[in-house]
């Protein structure tokens, strides 16, 4: 079903038009077939009301009044799109978009979401480009039965006003406390059954849950160094007696807190290094048993997935890994949007950029590694490669609806590709500078997937 992109405009209380009727252009509803003058229902996410449709010859959009317009959350200039279901003479606007949210800075107008504010304006101007519209929603926002949520949307400036459920929920919740909340859980499931509203990005993945299910297909197992959820103290002798260096890190942490990287030297002394703010904290034992004894009670603070460290490629003595972003496109299928270098920053074993890690371009990080032009080359593809086949791992093998996720890998001193992880939530604030207007390819991919859920 073929949709169009409309211009909305809200016509003021001193006009002539009804409550209930919308004044849509004649060649939009000729191309659309709808009924002139007849009654048709109005679905805008959730909401539906029956209206009247006018064809005028001289509008390029659609018109409707003030108060009609105030009920939908829409505003004048806004842009979404049309399409018309003649089966059930419903005239269907949007798609609607909800953003869930993690806070609003009240006391910050230019700024509501923080350092997530420019990501939420360029999904703003992304939408208009692309005719549908988005709003933004946090958990205090939710409602406790009506179908109407409180939220925000720029037009202008940020502003606050009511919104119908929307047609598609993207979770950008940034901690799983939050995303834990039963209002919030309450409120996922009851969307999804009562209005047919599609979730995606709807829950945190941890990396236990993530390699357990990723085993099970055999052609990911090449990508997957030997990983498990720590158990007890033999464990972790028997994986530094198999590999030269193990990790342990939680397996629900994020931006490099809490990892810990043992080494085993000569001999039976090991070294064992923590991330801290301050950078990383070394220490050396003489043997494992003195390792595990110094870091006992951290391990029993949080679960830990313990992994078989990797020689990674180094430039300037520095480990570097890669982050690739795989996202849904507009017809629902994976592909990789972007790959980039992260370098670890000075006296750090990880690359977060949280932890002092600096972003680089893979070809350029490549050339000043130890590898060969050739292995240079094989890394590149098969980086893509991986990380495409991973998300498809997680679309099979993982319970729960993903539209993008952020895969971390490594390429060792062979050139041969190992998955790190995967960030079902990954950043939007990389610190990339952009031109004024400009819009990353991510945002239009989130934008155009969006659409397709919701059937435009």
């Amino acid at each position: 079903m073929t949709s169009t992109k409309m211009t909305i405009h809200v016509q003021s209380m001193g006009g002539l038009l009804q409550d209930q009727t919308l004044l849509l252009g004649e060649r939009a509803a000729r191309s659309h077939k709808i009924p002139s003058g007849g009654t048709v229902s109005l679905q805008y996410g959730a909401s539906k009301h029956q209206v009247k449709v006018v064809s005028a010859s001289h509008l390029d959009g659609l018109r409707i009044g003030e108060s009609f317009a105030r009920k939908l959350g829409l505003h004048h200039g806004a842009q979404v799109s049309v399409r018309y279901k003649a089966s059930s003479k419903t005239l269907v606007i949007g798609p609607l978009i909800g953003v869930m949210m993690s806070r609003v800075y009240s006391g910050s107008p230019d700024r509501p979401f923080g350092s997530n504010t420019a990501f939420c304006k360029e999904l703003v101007d992304t939408c208009q480009t692309h005719g549908a519209f988005v709003y933004f929603f946090t958990v205090e926002d939710i409602p406790s039965s009506q179908q109407q949520i409180e939220g925000w949307t720029y037009y202008g400036r940020w502003r606050k006003s009511g919104f119908p459920i929307p047609d598609v929920v993207y979770n950008r919740l940034t901690t799983r406390k939050l995303e834990n909340n039963p209002s919030v859980q309450h409120f996922m499931k009851e969307v999804k059954s009562r209005y047919g509203t599609t979730v995606f990005n709807e829950k945190y993945l941890d990396k236990t849950d993530v390699f357990d299910a990723l085993k099970q297909d055999a052609s990911l197992v090449r990508y997957l160094p030997e990983s498990h959820l720590f158990k007890n103290f033999q464990m972790l002798k028997s994986m530094a007696a198999r590999h030269s260096v193990v990790f342990l890190k939680p397996i629900t942490g994020s931006l490099g807190k809490g990892i810990i990287r043992i080494s085993r030297n000569g001999g039976q002394s090991y070294s064992c290094q923590t991330t801290s703010l301050n950078g990383t904290l070394r220490q050396t034992f003489p043997n494992i048993e003195a390792v595990f004894s110094s870091i006992s009670s951290k391990l029993k603070q949080r679960r830990y997935q313990i992994q078989q460290g990797l020689h990674l490629i180094e430039t300037g003595g520095r480990p570097v890994d890669f982050r690739a972003l795989v996202q849904r496109n507009n017809m629902g299928v994976w592909g990789v949007t972007s790959v980039v270098a992260r370098i670890a920053g000075s006296n750090h074993f990880v690359s977060n950029l949280a932890r002092g890690g600096t972003l680089s371009r893979v070809k350029e990080a490549l050339s000043k590694t130890n590898l060969t032009a050739v292995q240079q080359r094989n890394a590149s593809a098969n980086l893509r490669k991986a990380a495409l086949d991973i998300a498809k791992g997680i679309e099979t093998q993982v319970k729960g609806h993903f539209g993008e996720l952020g895969v971390d890998l490594a390429v060792d001193s062979n050139g041969k590709v190992w998955l790190l992880e995967v960030n079902s939530k990954p950043s939007k604030n990389d610190g990339t500078p952009l031109a004024e207007g400009a819009i990353r390819p991510s945002v239009k991919q989130t934008v155009l997937y969006a659409r397709y859920l919701a059937g435009f």
